[in-house]
C-alpha cells in the first residue's frame, strides 16, 4: 500500500485494488483469485467480430460516423427493445454511445441542466462508483441512500423524502444491480415511475446486465416474460443498454442510450439558452453534449452491435444462454464462502432470495468491508469494499467473471484457511 500510495483500502477504487493484486502477484509469484474488476470472462461474440471486420473492409474507417449513430444500429436497437422489453422506442431516440459510461456522462449533463433548480442526482445505492466520479468532474451534487432497508412499499416514502425537496433532476440505479445483484421488482419500479412523473424527474436505468436475472426464463424475442423496467410506468426515462456484458464486447466500448420518445421531443428553455439551439432534449443531448465528449461512436463497432442485435431479435443468438455461465460460477463460489462462515450480505430482493449472476456480496463476522478486503488479500483473494459503492452494509463485492475451473479447489483451500485463522 505504501509503495502504491494507497492510504486506505476501505476507500480504495477498483483500480487501486487491481494494482495491489497485480503487485502482490508479481512479488510473490502466487496467482490471485481475482474477484475485483467486473470485466467479461467470456469470449467476445464472434458474430460481432466478423461484422466489425466486414465494416472495416467496406471502408467505414475513413469517414466520421454521424453523431446520432448509423441508421442500421438505430433501427436494430428499436427492434431489439420491442423484442426483449416490449417497448416502443423509435430509432431516432436510440443513440449509440462509447459505452454506457459515456451515455451516463452525457445524460447527467442534460438532465441536470434542463430545469433551473433541478440540479442534483439521486442514487439508489449500492451502485457503480464511476457515476459519482462523473458528477465530480462536472461539479454536480448528488444524494444517495442504501436500498437495503427500503424494499417494496417502503421505497415510496423514502424516495418521496428526497423528491419532495424539488432539487432532484434524475434518479439512477442498475437492474440487476452492480454490486449486489439485487433486482428491483415491479412494485418498486412502479413506485419509481409514478414519482418520477409527479416530480418531473428523469430515471436513468442502467441495464448493463440485461436479461441476466437467470431465475426467470427471459431473452426469447417477442415472448414474455420481459425484464422489469421503469419504462412501463413513466415517460421520463433513459435506458442504457451496453454490449459489454451481454455480448462480451467490452473492449470495443459500445452501448445505446434509449430515450422515451416523449422525453426526446420535450423542449426546455434552459437548454436552448445554454446551447443556443432549439432546446429539444434529444437533439441537445446528441449534438451539443455527447458529440462534444466523444465526437460520435466508432463506426465499425456500431455495425458489429447492429448485427448482434439483429440476430438476437431473429432468435439466432441466445445471449442469455451465453451468459448463464456467470450464474453457475456464482452458485459454486457462494457455496465455498458460506460453507466457511461467510454470509451473503444482500441476500434478498423484495420478495425472493437474490439470484446468481455476475456479482454477489459477502460479509464475515463483525469485520468492516475494508477490514475484510484487506484480510482476504493475505489469502490471495481480491475484491472491493461495499463502502465504495454507497452501501451502508459491511462486506465486499465478489465478481464471478474471472473464475476458472482450475481455481475452485484453490479458492476452497484459501477460504478454508481464512476461516481457520479467523474463528
Amino acid at each position: 500500500m505504501k509503495d502504491l500510495h494507497i492510504a486506505d483500502l476501505s476507500q480504495a477504487t477498483i483500480g487501486d485494488v487491481l494494482l495491489v493484486a497485480q503487485y502482490l502477484e508479481k512479488e510473490t509469484g502466487i496467482p490471485f483469485i481475482r474477484m475485483d474488476q467486473g470485466s467479461p470472462g467470456l469470449a467476445a461474440n464472434q458474430i460481432g467480430v466478423e461484422a466489425e471486420k466486414a465494416a472495416l473492409d467496406r471502408g467505414v474507417g475513413s469517414q466520421y460516423p454521424a453523431a446520432a449513430g448509423v441508421p442500421e444500429l438505430k433501427n436494430e436497437a428499436s427492434r431489439f427493445v420491442k423484442a426483449f422489453l416490449d417497448l416502443e422506442i423509435s430509432p431516432r431516440a436510440c443513440v449509440p454511445t462509447t459505452g454506457s459510461v459515456a451515455g451516463s456522462f452525457g445524460s447527467f449533463i442534460a438532465c441536470t441542466q434542463r430545469i433551473p433548480g433541478k440540479d442534483k442526482v439521486l442514487f439508489i445505492d449500492p451502485g457503480f462508483p464511476i457515476q459519482k466520479s462523473q458528477l465530480r468532474i462536472i461539479g454536480v451534487e448528488w444524494k444517495e441512500f442504501d436500498i437495503y432497508h427500503y424494499r417494496g412499499a417502503a421505497l415510496r416514502e423514502k424516495l418521496e423524502s428526497f423528491l419532495s425537496q424539488g432539487d432532484i433532476a434524475a434518479i439512477i440505479y442498475s437492474n440487476p444491480n452492480n454490486p449486489a445483484w439485487i433486482c428491483l421488482e415491479e412494485e418498486e419500479l412502479q413506485i419509481i415511475g409514478e414519482l418520477a412523473t409527479r416530480y418531473d424527474v428523469i430515471v436513468m436505468e442502467d441495464l448493463a446486465y440485461f436479461c441476466m436475472d437467470f431465475r426467470r426464463d427471459m431473452g426469447h424475442p417477442f415472448q414474455p416474460p420481459y425484464p422489469p423496467t421503469v419504462a412501463r410506468y413513466t415517460d421520463n426515462y433513459i435506458l442504457m443498454l451496453s454490449s459489454s456484458k451481454i455480448f462480451s464486447y467490452a473492449g470495443q466500448r459500445m452501448a445505446l442510450t434509449c430515450i422515451s420518445d416523449k422525453l426526446f421531443d420535450r423542449q426546455f428553455p434552459a437548454l436552448a439558452e445554454r446551447y443556443k439551439d432549439a432546446g429539444v432534449f434529444g437533439q441537445t443531448l446528441i449534438a451539443s453534449i455527447l458529440y462534444m465528449i466523444t465526437s460520435g461512436s466508432t463506426a465499425s463497432t456500431q455495425y458489429a452491435y447492429a448485427e448482434m442485435l439483429r440476430l438476437s431479435t431473429e432468435g439466432k443468438i441466445n445471449f442469455v444462454e451465453d451468459t448463464r455461465e456467470y450464474a453457475r460460477r456464482a452458485e459454486r463460489m457462494k457455496k465455498i464462502f458460506t460453507d466457511n462462515g461467510f454470509r451473503i450480505v444482500y441476500d434478498y430482493d423484495a420478495t425472493q432470495v437474490v439470484g446468481d449472476g455476475f456479482f454477489f456480496t459477502i460479509g464475515y463476522g463483525n469485520m468492516t468491508g475494508g477490514e475484510l478486503l484487506r484480510e482476504l488479500l493475505y489469502y490471495g483473494v481480491s475484491s472491493i469494499s461495499l463502502s465504495t459503492t454507497g452501501s451502508e452494509q459491511q462486506g465486499v463485492r465478489a465478481c464471478t467473471s474471472r473464475m476458472r475451473e482450475e481455481l475452485y479447489p484453490v479458492m476452497e483451500e484459501r477460504i478454508r484457511d481464512f476461516q481457520e485463522d479467523h474463528k
